[in-house]
């Protein structure tokens, strides 16, 4: 039975990582990441836990219901199906040089598949993306997750249920090996760069989706992209960046930076499914590449 001083910092710091892991899968933002773990914090500070028996599982639903808070607060979050998007804000994506992710990085990547996993949960609504969250891939009971949700535990398990299958019907799963990813992606720049439209369409899924975030900046707007033929009339960006791409894992798995001028320009990350292409995410919105240092993926 875990008993622990419920003022202790130490004793909070080691599920620090995991609550993280949760607000991110939960939010898709980095910055709100932290700054939900921070109010998870405050909130273990005054209250008694000294009877609580699982604090790491008391901590992940207090952070589960700062993040359900902050999701019904957001007014612009579209509650569309996906197939019927016009655009997508892409969540932030996590990049880390082909050495691996670093420890924190780690933690916040347990279970992750890709970026597209964040595209298809910011899809779900706020309780169907708490309850998978936190049940699926925290492995928090229904009991606990059913309060949050102001329903019983089997409303809750439907909800997890439904936000599962969202999940698998639109995430196509990415090859496990990554040396196999990284031969489509190259395999991607290499037609590019030769304005290889033939040798495009061959490495993408005949029904590939790019989606690219260019934030609020007026020379990058948002679009999204269906099928390959289409994808493959559209890369000129993918052509004019293929001299400047580095070589990244984008949230575990294969993708690029293009550097130009010395500041990371543009994130690409892809899903490479059975040899081809199955989604790129692009996001080259300045305001949130601002933070990337293209000296850590040098080499």
């Amino acid at each position: 039975m875990e008993k622990c001083d419920r003022m202790s910092p130490d004793v909070f710091e080691q599920h620090r990582p995991q609550l993280r892991a949760v607000a991110y899968r939960m939010l898709g933002s980095l910055s709100e990441a932290d700054d939900a773990v921070q109010e998870t914090w405050l909130r273990y500070q005054r209250t008694d836990t000294s009877d609580v028996e699982n604090l790491g599982g008391w901590l992940a639903t207090v952070a589960g219901r700062v993040c359900l808070n902050l999701l019904r607060s957001r007014t612009t979050r579209a509650e569309v199906p996906l197939d019927d998007e016009p655009a997508v804000r892409l969540p932030d994506p996590v990049v880390s040089p082909l050495t691996g992710p670093d420890p924190e990085q780690e933690a916040l990547l347990a279970d992750s598949v890709g970026l597209a996993l964040q595209v298809v949960l910011d899809a779900l609504t706020p309780a169907e993306r708490l309850a998978f969250v936190l049940h699926d891939l925290f492995a928090v009971p229904f009991d606990d997750i059913a309060p949050l949700v102001e329903r019983t535990p089997a409303a809750a398990r439907q909800l997890a249920s439904r936000g599962r299958r969202r999940v698998q019907e639109a995430t196509p799963a990415p090859d496990p090996d990554l040396a196999r990813q990284r031969v489509a992606v190259d395999a991607f720049y290499a037609a590019a760069r030769d304005g290889d439209f033939d040798a495009l369409v061959t490495v993408l899924d005949p029904d590939v989706v790019l989606r690219a975030d260019g934030g609020m900046h007026p020379a990058r707007p948002t679009v999204l992209l269906r099928g390959a033929r289409t994808v493959a009339g559209q890369a000129t960006l993918a052509r004019r960046l293929a001299a400047y791409v580095r070589p990244v894992l984008v949230n575990g798995t294969a993708g690029a930076v293009a550097v130009i001028g010395g500041r990371v320009f543009a994130v690409m990350a892809f899903t490479v499914t059975d040899g081809r292409i199955t989604t790129i995410d692009v996001l080259n919105d300045p305001a949130r590449l601002a933070g990337l240092d293209p000296e850590a993926f040098d080499g």
